[in-house]
């Protein structure tokens, strides 16, 4: 059974097609790629995937539970997590504190210890500190932990949104143009990273990229999305040899 399952799923704004017909399938421990021009309809798919966006039709699969209905709180807990294209951080909030917030929906205190600063108050805050000090040293930001997140260098405030992603424990993890903006050796270093987090997380990876060469370089998989349906899809090397994916993807 496919961790992820995509039937047919659909949405129209204001009778404009954006997704249409898109299934995919998903293994476990796949690092798999999305890629397309601008306007395919890729960043629309992961909002659909996350529920930030309720589909027209089809329905979303994940771990074989139907969770198309799902709010995005509820998509989260389900195992879905996501970055997005234009970096989403509390900026003003400490590196360790955003690390934090992705921690709250596996530690809990009540009301009354975090008001009255009750022994398990302290006990489950030493938990989420240590964890997220672990995660901070995948992405080499455990030195910069008090720092304002704001204040970190935008290649690191990247890694930092796919560190609070990873916080929440997920299944799936969907990042949306990691390597946006950044400069070669900035993409190399994310590429070796992504790798690392999907062999020592055993974790499944969804990537939406346009740059071909992080594409290629780390996915096992791909699908070509293309005025919101599905292009081609299959083995990384096959795809990108393919002449539609020449005429559509690249404009040759």
């Amino acid at each position: 059974m496919a961790l992820l399952e995509v039937k047919n799923l659909g949405i129209s704004f204001g009778g404009l097609r954006a997704v249409n017909n898109f299934n995919i399938q998903i293994q476990e421990g796949e690092l798999y790629g999305l890629i397309g021009p601008n306007g395919a309809g890729k960043t629309t798919l992961f909002n659909l995937l996350t529920g930030v966006y309720k589909p027209g039709e089809g329905s979303i699969f994940l771990d074989g539970k139907n969770i198309t209905s799902y709010k995005t709180i509820d998509v989260n807990k389900a195992g879905i997590a996501r970055t997005f294209q234009n970096i989403r951080l509390f900026k003003q909030l400490s590196v360790l504190d955003n690390v934090k917030v992705g921690l709250h929906n596996q530690y809990h205190y009540s009301t009354l210890e975090g008001i009255f600063r009750l022994p398990r108050y302290f006990q489950i805050e030493k938990q989420m500190n240590e964890k997220a000090m672990e995660l901070l040293k995948v992405f080499n930001l455990d030195g910069y932990s008090h720092y304002k997140a704001s204040n970190l260098p935008y290649g690191q405030q990247r890694k930092l949104e796919i560190a609070r992603a990873l916080a929440t424990n997920p299944k799936l993890l969907l990042l949306d143009e990691p390597a946006a903006g950044m400069n070669p050796n900035e993409t190399a270093e994310l590429m070796e990273t992504i790798q690392f987090v999907q062999k020592e997380f055993h974790m499944t990876i969804l990537l939406i990229e346009h740059d071909m060469k992080l594409v290629a370089g780390i996915c096992e998989k791909l699908t070509v999305l293309n005025f919101g349906e599905v292009l081609i899809s299959g083995k990384t090397s096959d795809v990108l040899n393919d002449p539609k994916v020449i005429t559509a993807y690249l404009g040759e």
